[in-house]
């Protein structure tokens, strides 16, 4: 009892002390977060949104470099092969992010390829390994052309999930107790390549983040003109300048004497792709040869291709809350993860070694510069198709040291991640029942994937994967799956949302809010924010609507 009173006794003395203090449950759920610049039908002055589109591209570059320079020197490809592979990369990019712009989920969504494929591409890679070739070059062009194969076929079955709208009977099973695990380890699950990547080379990764946060939180409350400039063009100005004191590093030879992994790292020119790159070839399909089909390749990558798809998901959820739009319904998920497949077989066609799925890091950009345009994120696609023809130009901003971009990354994905936990203002968060679903997704999320990671990191000792059968098209499916952490966290969410204490739990679960943004005319702002450009609408079947 006299626990109570000083309780009250100290809440009087604040109310006492602060004016402004109210004693209240709380703040009330917001649709919208506050203090958005420009949501996503709204468009910044044409110099400005340049400006946030040519950061867009520079952000999606990072994740694109990174995995190119893993598997291509792994299937036998040459700096030259990994030039090419990039410029690939980048006109896909720029061609999937323009029609999911469009005709897809008409979210500011920057399509980016995907971490869910390395594991199908380094069975493939291994497959090969063991056979004989004349020379490295034959290797390589076997290899990604038994990739191409693997994609083209893998990508009807996202064709046909998507606009079949069987995703979307699917996502119906979703509600805000499932999305806010799920968008928090869209974010978290990256950890890996966050602060791990900047300690590979410390002296210019931790001064990136470390500039970051100052210049973009606090240096823009000195004075009311650099507000502007560094909410949203900070990241620009601290990539110059740590870009460039990596540049005077390595010019002034501070890093001649020390590892090889030291320098793949932390010098501007150890990638050696401005030397490798053309300075003028438009990517082609079928460029690296007739594309090869295996029966048990083509079904590991189609778990890939269906993880990347969980990926998505979770990413445009998180996109429609930093851009201001409503979550985005069923209908319009089910022809965004069409186009996916749609953008897969592209990719196929024209010889990426992996396949895209919806970029974290620019998701977590639009709540960085608080800017959720659409118009910026079309924009960005001119700057990633012009690179991509123009490789020597492409290739200077692609030598910029990984630390940077994984400082960078540090920022983008703890957005994300903290918009994941946004969600949980709909549901009943003193319920035990939301509590129990929220906490385990949460954990089996990021803990399964990070058994199944660490697994990987010894395996050249256990010579295997976690999962190790016979079949081997089994062990990639099942393998991929469990290192998914959105992949892991929805399903373990969603079993356990429909099945535990179902009965009287719908206002608790959020429901009654919920629904209504998930059919097609459940709430009028849906039109306004995913209907199609113009008249485009009108000639499109009403099915696929």
């Amino acid at each position: 009892m006299s626990e109570t009173v000083d309780h009250e006794q100290q809440a009087t003395h604040l109310q006492g002390s602060f004016p402004i203090f109210e004693r209240a449950a709380g703040f009330q759920p917001a649709e919208q977060f506050q203090h958005l610049r420009f949501c996503i039908h709204s468009n910044p002055s044409w110099p400005e949104a340049i400006l946030l589109a040519f950061q867009h591209y520079i952000v999606m570059l990072g994740t694109t470099v990174l995995i190119s320079s893993f598997l291509v020197p792994l299937m036998g490809g040459t700096n030259k092969d990994k030039a090419q592979v990039i410029q690939t990369f980048l006109f896909m990019s720029g061609i999937n992010t323009l029609l999911q712009t469009i005709i897809g989920t008409r979210l500011p969504t920057v399509m980016n390829a995907s971490f869910a494929f390395i594991i199908p591409v380094m069975s493939i890679i291994q497959d090969f390994k063991i056979r004989k070739f004349e020379d490295e070059n034959q290797r390589f062009s076997h290899t990604i052309r038994t990739i191409q194969g693997s994609l083209i076929v893998s990508s009807l079955i996202i064709i046909i999930i998507g606009y079949s709208k069987a995703w979307g009977f699917c996502s119906r099973l979703l509600s805000p107790v499932v999305i806010a695990p799920v968008v928090c380890v869209v974010g978290l699950g990256l950890f890996q390549w966050g602060f791990p990547q900047v300690a590979k080379c410390v002296e210019i990764g931790l001064p990136m983040l470390i500039l970051l946060v100052i210049s973009q939180q606090y240096l823009k409350h000195v004075h009311p003109r650099t507000h502007f400039l560094f909410e949203r063009f900070a990241m620009l100005f601290c990539i110059a300048i740590v870009w460039s004191f990596a540049a005077i590093l390595t010019a002034s030879g501070a890093y001649n004497k020390v590892s090889e992994l030291t320098k793949q790292h932390c010098r501007t020119d150890h990638s050696q792709l401005i030397s490798s790159a053309s300075w003028i070839k438009v990517p082609y399909p079928f460029q690296w040869g007739t594309p090869l089909f295996s029966a048990g390749h083509v079904f590991g990558m189609m778990g890939a291709a269906l993880v990347s798809t969980f990926e998505s998901t979770g990413t445009f959820f998180a996109v429609a809350r930093l851009a201001g739009a409503t979550p985005p319904p069923t209908y319009v998920l089910s022809r965004g993860i069409g186009l996916q497949g749609v953008g897969m077989l592209l990719e196929g066609i024209f010889g990426t070694v992996v396949s895209t799925t919806a970029s974290v890091e620019n998701a977590g950009l639009l709540g960085l510069t608080r800017i959720g345009s659409r118009r910026v994120v079309q924009i960005s696609t001119g700057f990633m198709i012009f690179f991509s023809i123009f490789g020597k130009f492409g290739a200077l901003f692609a030598s910029i040291p990984l630390p940077i971009f994984a400082a960078i990354y540090c920022v983008l994905f703890g957005i994300v991640a903290a918009t994941g936990i946004s969600f949980v203002q709909f549901i009943n968060h003193n319920s035990m029942r939301n509590m129990y679903i929220l906490g385990l997704s949460l954990f089996l999320g990021i803990s399964i994937p990070q058994y199944f990671n660490d697994f990987n990191d010894f395996k050249l000792f256990a010579g295997h994967w976690p999962l190790n059968t016979n079949a081997g098209w089994f062990n990639d499916i099942v393998n991929t799956v469990f290192s998914s952490a959105p992949t892991v966290a929805i399903l373990v969410g969603t079993l356990l949302d429909t099945t535990l204490e179902t009965v009287n739990t719908a206002v608790d679960r959020g429901l009654p809010w919920w629904i209504p943004f998930q059919q097609s005319k459940g709430d009028v702002r849906n039109d306004e924010f995913y209907s199609y450009p113009v008249r485009l609408g009108e000639l499109i079947p009403t099915k696929y609507l």
